[in-house]
């Protein structure tokens, strides 16, 4: 099928023609949670830029197969090969099983996905249902000689691979500045050389996660994972890997170094990288403190919070900059994102009730023309965000008579207005853009009363109990019964 897709490759630096390797067959591959904590928004921006990917490649016809895994064992709290694995460290602090830790963090992380309606994967595997293939791989690593076998752990040569394939070009990290750059780690003294990353390491007396081997109890190393199962599912070569530009180094190019390692190909064809969600300059992330829930988001509970915000609102927001940028958040930019979501769902409700004529004065054409180009530049939603508010203007010159449009046109436009706010853009309808009386209020509240069910399936007894709390503030009651839960405004 033809397409004037253009995407940025991050491995090669420059933006390229998308020529799938088996079209109209796409295999789409996304590196997935570490289910270990709840998701922050800095997580669900990345999701989101792969679901708009996996939105638009079905929308021009491509079948997709888009794989999104599930971090059940082997990362580590230093992301390296040092420390414990954050999920067994979790489950050992809680003094629960880890996958009980497991059950929770991915039933939350799906909760979150459907909050920002943000689609499921084709297929979304672990690493734990899948250690045969990774046993599998290391073998297959040692066997072309660049893993070798030290006291229970294997280890990839990166020393060997950078002198035969060269390691390091995703990232664009230099090997000699790295060795300078490497620090002594407790118990790093088996590997040859301080890059060399674990493909498999020894269960030690007390590790709550270990399988049988051929080198003895233990657990797959973090980067093995993908390489294992975008392999199984998509083949030695597939078409986009993507993930978030902190996994670049070291993730990405051990994922390289391990499929050159094992099949000799590199695995993917294209790498796309979205950017981080930043809170006053600095990254959003667990350890910095700065990171909001969901639950926080919509209720405003939060110390950097003067509000509470919609999802879409918090959608639309995310949306309003490539990918590829980093996206600051404030409060001003999302009541600026509220104000503009909101007008463009009152341009779409306008759009029914617009009168047809005989002929029109308005060029759809050219219209329908650049909001393709947008998509085709390297998903520039910004940019179809922009030329969305050209419609609405449109529709608000047709209905106040200043512009005419034929039938044929409105049927076109209407579709295609409602494909790229829907479909590509991944929008959906909230409370307050219903006209029905009091849907705001039903919507928000039946969002709240989901969060609360969730919070509580989880044993997360505080959150539940915090959000009947604040709407007791706000004089609504909340009632379980065993049909389930309702409100009433007091």
């Amino acid at each position: 099928m033809e397409s004037s897709l253009k995407l940025f490759d991050t491995l090669t630096r420059k933006k390229v023609e998308f020529e799938p390797i088996n079209p109209p067959h796409v295999g789409l591959y996304v590196c997935g949670p570490t289910v270990y904590s709840d998701v922050h928004l800095g997580n669900v921006r990345s999701f989101l830029t792969f679901d708009v990917v996996f939105r638009y490649l079905n929308f021009i016809g491509y079948k997709v197969r888009y794989v999104r895994n599930i971090t059940d064992v082997g990362h580590l709290t230093d992301d390296a090969d040092a420390g414990e694995d954050k999920i067994a460290k979790k489950a050992r602090l809680e003094q629960v099983e880890p996958m009980e830790v497991v059950q929770k963090y991915t039933y939350g992380f799906h909760e979150v996905m459907k909050i920002f309606n943000i689609l499921p994967p084709s297929i979304e595997p672990t690493a734990t249902g899948h250690i045969i293939e990774q046993i599998e791989m290391v073998e297959q690593i040692i066997a072309r000689g660049f893993g070798y076998e030290v006291d229970g752990s294997v280890y990839f040569d990166v020393r060997k691979f950078q002198e035969e394939e060269g390691y390091g070009a995703l990232s664009g990290r230099n090997i000699d500045e790295l060795q300078n750059n490497t620090r002594a780690l407790d118990g790093q003294s088996q590997k040859r050389d301080p890059l060399d990353f674990a493909i498999w390491k020894k269960a030690e007396k007390g590790h709550l996660m270990h399988w049988p081997s051929p080198w003895g109890e233990g657990f797959p190393g973090w980067h093995l994972e993908c390489s294992a199962m975008s392999r199984k599912y998509l083949g030695d070569e597939f078409d986009i890997h993507g993930g978030g530009m902190d996994l670049k180094f070291p993730h990405h190019d051990c994922e390289i170094a391990q499929n050159i390692g094992a099949t000799g190909k590199a695995g993917p064809k294209y790498w796309m990288h979205g950017n981080m969600l930043t809170v006053q300059g600095r990254k959003m992330a667990k350890s910095e403190g700065n990171g909001f829930t969901p639950e926080e988001l919509i209720t405003g509970n939060h110390k950097l919070l003067e509000q509470g915000y919609s999802p879409m609102t918090v959608r639309f927001f995310m949306l309003q900059s490539h990918y590829s940028s980093t996206l600051d958040f404030s409060n001003d930019a999302l009541r600026a994102a509220e104000k503009g979501y909101n007008r463009l769902m009152e341009g779409y409700q306008r759009l029914e009730d617009l009168k047809v004529s005989e002929s029109s004065s308005v060029n759809i054409d050219d219209w329908s023309a650049k909001c393709k180009s947008a998509m085709d530049d390297d998903f520039n939603t910004p940019i179809l965000i922009s030329h969305l508010f050209e419609g609405v203007k449109m529709i608000n010159l047709v209905a106040s008579g200043r512009e005419t449009i034929s039938e044929d046109n409105f049927v076109k436009f209407k579709k295609l207005f409602e494909d790229y706010i829907f479909v590509v853009l991944g929008f959906k309808l909230e409370g307050n853009e219903s006209n029905e009386d009091g849907a705001h209020t039903q919507g928000l509240m039946e969002l709240l009363i989901k969060l609360r069910k969730a919070a509580k399936l989880n044993k997360d007894y505080t959150t539940a109990d915090q959000i009947r709390e604040e709407l007791n503030s706000l004089g609504i009651s909340l009632k379980d019964s065993p049909d389930g839960t309702s409100f009433e405004i007091n």
